[in-house]
């Protein structure tokens, strides 16, 4: 019996892509592996019963597989949360980019807005994705300097 996937989420960043697909929720695995479970106990041979050391480390193993699963999901977690802090690190930088169609742009990072596809770059007003930034500088120096005079 195949379980379909529930949600798939395309997270882009500076190292492309990142593809996850998050099954249906652990509580109904669980379920499902409870009823296999007593589904094999009730219909085992009496003149030759199941070992119960197997049972022991069938559980086992679900439960490995859960935590597998929940340090996957941490770890997209946190690769999502690093990208935005990374994103927020260009604002005020000059970066050179890929736009659409593939020809090689540059600007100042103005800000960043964050949606389902992962950062957005705002750069003189075009939105540019994270995973499209090919290089990033220092912004230069502005020509005009504010002095302020101190008043008594």
């Amino acid at each position: 019996m195949s379980i379909p996937a529930v949600e798939t989420t395309t997270p882009t960043g500076m190292f492309g892509p990142i593809t996850t697909t998050t099954t249906p929720a652990a509580a109904g695995d669980k379920e499902m592996f409870l009823q296999l479970l007593v589904a094999q106990m009730k219909y085992q041979d009496p003149m030759n019963p199941t070992d119960s050391s197997q049972f022991l480390a069938q559980s086992a193993q679900f439960t490995a597989l859960e935590k597998m699963q929940a340090v996957a999901d941490q770890t997209s977690q946190l690769v999502a949360t690093q990208m935005a802090f990374g994103a927020t690190s260009l604002v005020g930088k000059q970066v050179s980019y890929l736009d659409q169609t593939g020809v090689a742009a540059g600007g100042l990072v103005s800000g960043v807005t964050f949606g389902a596809d992962g950062p957005v770059l705002d750069i003189a007003g075009t939105a540019v994705p994270l995973g499209s930034v090919q290089s990033v500088a220092t912004a230069p120096a502005s020509s005009t300097t504010a002095s302020t005079t101190p008043s008594a």
